[in-house]
């Protein structure tokens, strides 16, 4: 047992390393091909981040285990939402762009009721994966279009800038492989701990899992914020959730449809009510911002939901 707890362990770290290798490599030969960090950010970072969700429910996906997969992925976007914007505003209070505020937070919104209503029906057929990939596509083409007509400020770092193209290449190649096989052992051993002290994969998924694949989304988010860039916090969560559930869901459904399982229309509501939370942050308040009173109620949030799964 204690073994397996090692080997999960290790997973994790491999899946953490191999985003982060990925994301550096390629973010480098984005900016030798003078490509803009706005247009990085919204590609390669916002995925890039996510991959270690996406492998983890693929890997669920080809092993049988739906209700691991979707459990990731909606684990994953309640942590994101609740933990991690919640940890980021109680350090500083996340302003929001006016972007955010016309489109980003609306379009990730929209996307997760769409979710549920499709869940609702208690699985997710090939034709719909196919149709969320499609319009993943779409939501990176106009948010390329809207971000080339507006004037960004750069604020990301260059310091990948000076990787040579080996580097950067080697970074992107050890990053698939480390996250490959990291998101296989670590969903062994997650089944392996869940049937040997009988929590089911819905628990596993939804709390070890989706907290596990989270670390590259959090990581990045401390440090927007330690960095004072609490807008760049802000849009790597909401384009991570997009990503969860148009491209990771809509890739695992297109290779095979995905039933429910374990998972509860709880676990859909508690979601859902985490993206009209953030709505709720951005537009009724007035003031524009996740203050550090708010970031409370998004933390006791999480604590709540986690304590009603394992109560």
């Amino acid at each position: 047992m204690i073994l397996t707890w090692l080997i999960l362990i290790i997973g994790f770290i491999m899946i953490t390393s191999g985003a982060t290798w990925l994301t550096n490599g390629s973010a480098a030969v984005a900016q030798r091909l003078k490509i803009s960090e706005y247009i990085i950010g919204m590609t390669i970072v916002a995925v890039g981040t996510s991959l270690p969700e996406l492998t983890v429910s693929v890997a669920s996906t080809f092993a049988g285990s739906a209700d691991m997969a979707i459990g990731n992925v909606v684990g994953s976007n309640i942590f994101n939402t609740l933990f991690i914007l919640g940890i980021c505003a109680l350090i500083r209070p996340v302003s929001f762009t006016r972007n955010n505020l016309r489109v980003d937070i609306w379009l990730c919104l929209a996307v997760t009721i769409a979710l549920v209503a499709m869940l609702w029906g208690g699985r997710l057929s090939r034709v719909e994966g196919i149709a969320m990939v499609l319009c993943y596509i779409a939501v990176l083409y106009f948010s390329i279009k809207l971000g080339k007509k507006e004037v960004i400020e750069e604020d990301t770092p260059q310091e990948n800038s000076n990787f040579s193209w080996l580097k950067s290449l080697l970074l992107i190649i050890l990053g698939f492989v480390a996250l490959v096989y990291g998101a296989n052992i670590t969903l062994d051993s997650a089944i392996s701990i869940a049937r040997n002290i009988g929590i089911s994969e819905r628990v596993i998924g939804i709390t070890l899992l989706a907290g596990g694949t989270s670390l590259p989304e959090l990581a990045a988010s401390l440090v927007a914020v330690a960095r004072g860039h609490g807008a760049l916090a802000l849009g790597n969560v909401i384009g991570s959730n997009i990503a969860n559930i148009l491209l990771i869901l809509g890739s695992c459904a297109t290779i095979s449809p995905l039933a429910m399982g374990g998972i509860t229309y709880i676990d859909l509501g508690v979601m859902f009510g985490s993206a009209m939370l953030l709505a709720i942050s951005a537009r009724l308040f007035g003031h524009r911002v996740i203050t550090r009173m708010e970031a409370v109620v998004f933390l006791a949030a999480y604590v709540l939901y986690i304590w009603y799964l394992i109560d």
